[in-house]
């Protein structure tokens, strides 16, 4: 963590603390902010104030989890202890942050229990959402993640070229070739080039493709032959927590003729995607405040004009940030699911991958943007312009 950043974030923002509270490892982002795998029975608490030092709070008998830290810690006993802390500590402060989203709003905020913020808010001071502060700590990239990131980018396009190229050359050839084979074949050329991965890609078929979270396996193999659509959805990086991972999702026909209506839908979703940078580079060379859901609305406004809005089925994209999630802790690119208010904050990175599904095929084209703090939002991945041709 930057404590100056996050600091002067805090600052800016007009925050006096934030404090992070956990009851047996509840709150990821305590995690992440304090790494080191820890087993907790009792409530702990960092507080990190506007200025000065951080200081955690735990239970004495929960003593050894946090002592291997460099942050200053207290401990207490009752819970006679841990209000009286509470109460001395927050003292003074108007505005303390806290992993908390105004109705629920956005639930991968929504951690503390609402009795806790209650109790919080009874000490006189004002209760705001630390959404924006995860950001700003949890979810920006190092020098050494995007490089990392670029190196994973470099193989899993290859990767990904390769998995075309084994339809097409057995196609060719007259073999057979499944879904799951093909998904094989990813996790394969995975760990040779030494990248990990969450779980396995995705390898969808004329309707599989329309099945945003559809998993090939040799427990229902699907034959992949001549004229099928076929979508493939893959996710690496290189190991480490520290590391970003490289999220794309690419689309192809096995002919040479594409059907004309998986023309259109390809168009539309491109559209939908480019439509979505442009709308976060012209905000950036604006210095204009924009938002998830903002960002969401301009893909969405595309499919739905094209007559398409039905067949939506998910958000616009997700947050990349270091971590063990491929989703991460960043704004998602949101106004479906949930209305994501969170900014786009230089240093950050997330996916832009809008989908059309419809019964018979589905089109899903994704990118990977990193908001680089000079440049502006940038793509990091491969983008497809045209569709794959694997005759």
């Amino acid at each position: 963590m930057d404590l100056a950043a996050v600091q002067g974030y805090m600052r800016d923002q007009r925050i006096d603390g934030w404090l992070l509270y956990d009851f047996r490892g509840n709150n990821p982002v305590l995690a992440q902010l304090l790494p080191g795998k820890r087993w907790t029975t009792r409530r702990a608490l960092y507080l990190i104030p506007g200025s000065g030092r951080p200081v955690v709070l735990n239970h004495g008998i929960d003593e050894n989890q946090f002592k291997m830290l460099s942050v200053d810690r207290e401990r207490y006993l009752s819970w006679g202890d841990f209000n009286e802390w509470l109460r001395t500590k927050l003292s003074g402060m108007g505005r303390v942050a806290m992993e908390y989203a105004a109705g629920g709003a956005l639930p991968v905020v929504s951690i503390v229990d609402s009795g806790t913020v209650e109790h919080v808010r009874s000490l006189g001071v004002e209760v705001v959402s630390s959404a924006n502060l995860i950001q700003v700590c949890a979810a920006v990239w190092s020098p050494e993640a995007q490089k990392n990131h670029a190196k994973a980018c470099a193989e899993v396009t290859r990767i990904k070229d390769g998995a075309f190229g084994l339809i097409r050359e057995r196609l060719a050839a007259g073999k057979k070739v499944l879904e799951h084979e093909v998904q094989a074949y990813i996790l394969d050329q995975f760990k040779t080039a030494g990248l990990e991965t969450t779980e396995p890609p995705i390898v969808g078929v004329n309707p599989h493709s329309g099945d945003p979270h559809y998993f090939p396996s040799a427990d229902h193999p699907m034959e992949i032959k001549k004229g099928d659509w076929i979508l493939i959805d893959l996710w690496a990086r290189v190991p480490g927590d520290e590391n970003v991972y490289c999220d794309i999702t690419w689309v192809g026909f096995a002919g040479k003729d594409v059907p004309g209506k998986h023309r259109e839908v390809f168009e539309v979703v491109r559209k939908a995607r480019d439509s979505v940078v442009e709308r976060a580079v012209a905000a950036w060379k604006t210095k204009e405040r924009v938002c998830g859901w903002q960002l969401d609305d301009a893909a969405r406004e595309v499919i739905v004009g094209a007559g398409y809005g039905e067949f939506i089925r998910h958000r616009t994209g997700h947050s990349l940030s270091p971590g063990p999630e491929v989703h991460g802790m960043g704004v998602n690119i949101d106004n479906l699911e949930t209305h994501d208010t969170r900014e786009m904050l230089p240093g950050i990175g997330f996916t832009v991958e809008p989908g059309v599904y419809l019964p018979e095929f589905g089109v899903r084209l994704e990118i990977d943007v990193f908001v680089d703090p000079s440049a502006g939002p940038t793509i990091t991945s491969c983008k497809q312009d045209e569709i794959v041709l694997v005759a």
